[in-house]
C-alpha cells in the first residue's frame, strides 16, 4: 500500500460532484439541492466514520409509464474518529419494491479514493435508476488505515421513493 499519500488528500481536480469540503447547500442535478428540504436518510458511525445520505426523486429523467424511475443520492462521509482513513471500494445492495436485487461493487466513489484525515469530510453525489416507483439501498465503504488495516464503514439502509409512493 502506498502510504506516500497519507499526508495529503488525494482531491484531485476532477469535475464530478465531489467535494471535501462541507458547503450548507450542495447542487444537485437540474438545479436540485440538498438541504433541509431534503433530510438525512441515512446516518451511521463506524470505527469514527460517519456516512450520511440524502436523497431524492428525479421527475426530468423519469418515466413512470416505463417503469423507469430515476433518483440523486447525496452521500457525506465525516471522519469523525482519531485515526486517518481512506475510502478504497464501494459495497451497494439496491432492492426495489418487486424484491429484485442488485449488488454494486467497486474502486472508490465517483473516481476518488479520498483520504479523510481526523475532523475531514468528502461529499458526492451519485444516482440510481429503479424499475418501481419505491426501492431500498444500503451498503458499505471498505476503508483503509495508514497502518494497512481495513474496515467496513456501514451505510445504513434508506428509501428510495418516488413522492406520495409511500402515502
Amino acid at each position: 500500500m502506498d502510504v506516500s499519500r497519507w499526508a495529503t488528500p488525494n482531491v484531485g481536480t476532477s469535475t464530478s460532484a465531489a467535494r471535501l469540503t462541507a458547503p450548507a447547500l450542495v447542487a444537485g442535478p437540474a438545479g436540485t439541492t440538498y438541504d433541509s428540504d431534503h433530510p438525512i436518510v441515512s446516518d451511521t458511525v463506524t470505527r469514527g466514520i460517519r456516512v450520511q445520505v440524502r436523497s431524492v426523486f428525479i421527475p426530468e429523467r423519469s418515466s413512470p409509464r416505463e417503469q423507469h424511475y430515476f433518483f440523486a443520492y447525496h452521500v457525506r462521509i465525516s471522519n469523525e474518529g482519531e485515526q486517518t482513513a481512506q475510502l478504497m471500494s464501494r459495497h451497494w445492495v439496491i432492492t426495489n419494491a418487486d424484491g429484485d436485487v442488485q449488488e454494486v461493487r467497486g474502486p472508490g466513489v465517483v473516481g476518488e479514493t479520498p483520504v479523510l484525515a481526523p475532523g475531514a469530510s468528502f461529499e458526492y453525489t451519485s444516482y440510481c435508476p429503479l424499475t418501481t416507483a419505491v426501492g431500498t439501498m444500503q451498503g458499505s465503504y471498505t476503508m483503509a488505515t495508514p497502518e494497512g488495516s481495513t474496515f467496513d464503514a456501514q451505510i445504513a439502509p434508506f428509501t428510495l421513493a418516488m413522492p406520495n409512493a409511500l402515502n
